[in-house]
């Protein structure tokens, strides 16, 4: 009975020291076979998941410069409204110790971020930013002259980054800039006292090192693609896909000639990596070559009604238009407060 009973606890005791052993073993891979299993992850797993394991891959993922070398934290937009993508994205600088040669984030940039990353990664090469909204004119400015050895540079859908003499700001700061890329949610006609359609082309123009350049949506002109052309002599590959402002005329065309890949305002967006959104004209045009409708003074905003009409009146019109119903509908207490918006409107 003794024996069984013995017999019984060892039984017992075995497993479990086996059990133990494979977990100490686990957790205590060499730091290189550690790293290994990091570097297969992408920044944003390694932050939420891998490197919490336990404390070696912790000690693994936060003290190895080397796997925060280039950041990528693209691809998880669906994480923007769960996470703090900006503080994600300082922690991974912070993590490569001045070591960080290339960002690339989707939602994790912002101007507070961006002086960050200049102040700790003055040997960054490449910088992608994709959606990053709170990315501003002024922020970026300020931030890009931080970069003197920057190779790439991406805003794409980056909607408050571009205007205002910026790229001239990047070609000035980036001596070394081979490839550019600025992609728009959609090519946008835009009519306006004082507005120089040429503006992002004439920075682009001091970008005098550029491979490749992609302009997706832009308004340039072909001013501005001339003045691009004559000053980006090492350009081998161009995309002007939905530049609906640029005629290819006979004088571009050669200048082109040079390049040996050309993508051209309406040529197929099938390979595109961002939807493709309808463009929107300022004017009605007839055919693709962006010629004026007969009926020009018409706009086309993406509405269905004449702006001269009733119609139009009748919807734009705020006296017109109270809590939801009209002025018929409304009861007495109601008109009378309609009545003070109208003299106040006068």
């Amino acid at each position: 009975m003794p024996l069984s009973s013995s017999r019984r606890r060892r039984g017992h005791r075995g497993p479990r020291r086996r059990h133990r052993s494979s977990t100490r073993a686990w957790a205590e891979l060499p730091l290189v076979a550690i790293s290994a299993i990091l570097h297969k992850l992408d920044h944003i797993e390694i932050l939420m998941g891998a490197g919490q394991v336990c404390r070696s891959w912790r000690g693994a993922a936060r003290d190895e410069p080397e796997l925060w070398r280039r950041i990528d934290m693209c691809f998880h937009a669906e994480l923007f409204n769960q996470l703090n993508l900006h503080g994600m994205a300082q922690a991974a600088v912070r993590r490569s110790k001045g070591q960080c040669e290339a960002f690339w984030g989707e939602y994790a940039g912002d101007d507070d971020f961006l002086l960050y990353l200049g102040n700790q990664a003055p040997s960054l090469k490449s910088l992608r930013l994709i959606s990053c909204y709170d990315v501003s004119n002024e922020g970026f400015t300020v931030a890009i002259e931080k970069f003197p050895l920057l190779e790439e540079l991406e805003l794409s859908l980056c909607s408050n980054v571009g205007e205002g003499g910026v790229f001239g700001v990047v070609g000035k700061a980036c001596p070394q800039l081979k490839r550019f890329r600025q992609s728009k949610h959609s090519f946008f006609d835009f009519e306006a006292s004082g507005y120089n359609k040429d503006d992002e082309a004439l920075g682009v123009a001091t970008m005098r090192e550029l491979r490749s350049l992609q302009l997706f949506g832009n308004n340039l002109t072909n001013e501005g693609l001339t003045a691009i052309l004559d000053n980006c002599q090492h350009l081998e590959s161009l995309d002007i896909r939905h530049c609906f402002n640029v005629n290819m005329d006979d004088a571009l065309r050669a200048k082109c000639v040079r390049i040996n890949t050309v993508r051209l305002p309406h040529d197929s967006t099938a390979d595109y990596d961002f939807q493709v959104q309808e463009p929107t004209w300022s004017r009605y045009r007839s055919d693709s070559q962006g010629e004026d409708d007969t009926d020009a003074d018409d706009m086309e905003y993406g509405f269905d009604y004449d702006l001269d009409s009733e119609d139009y009146d009748d919807y734009c019109d705020p006296s017109r238009y109270l809590k939801g119903v009209y002025e018929d509908d409304l009861d007495e207490e109601d008109r009378m407060v309609l009545r003070a918006m109208r003299a106040l409107m006068k």
